[in-house]
């Protein structure tokens, strides 16, 4: 029996498309998908120097400072640290087994040939 509250997985259709139409689109595709792994890594480099300056302001306090400031329970920085670091990471490595793909076939063809694209590409 199918789970109605999960989607099902739609196997990956290709189509074949002339090279020399595609090749332009896939340097553009390749472009973009580098350009959020970038961005998504610069959060996650932000994220962590936040994290660290907080923890040695918090050591640098006075213990009877510390006493009344409080820190953040360690829940709460598991809780942020999936939020902020695992999760995007995950797609950054979806991102890069995309721009993989696509380095592939743009490796991999002359402009004459006919080339293989997922629907989800093109």
């Amino acid at each position: 029996m199918i789970n109605p509250t999960m989607p099902s997985e739609q196997p990956i259709r290709w189509k074949k498309k002339k090279a020399a139409d595609v090749l332009p689109f896939l340097e553009a595709y390749i472009a973009r998908k580098e350009q959020l792994i970038a961005d998504i890594e610069q959060v996650v480099e932000r994220y962590e120097k936040k994290r660290l300056a907080e923890e040695r302001a918090y050591r640098a306090m006075s213990p009877l400072r510390r006493m009344f400031s409080g820190k953040k329970p360690d829940h709460h920085l598991a809780v942020e640290y999936i939020h902020y670091v695992k999760k995007p990471m995950e797609q950054v490595r979806k991102l890069r087994a995309e721009v993989e793909q696509a380095r592939a076939i743009l490796t991999g063809s002359q402009p004459q040939d006919e080339v293989e694209v997922p629907d989800d590409l093109g």
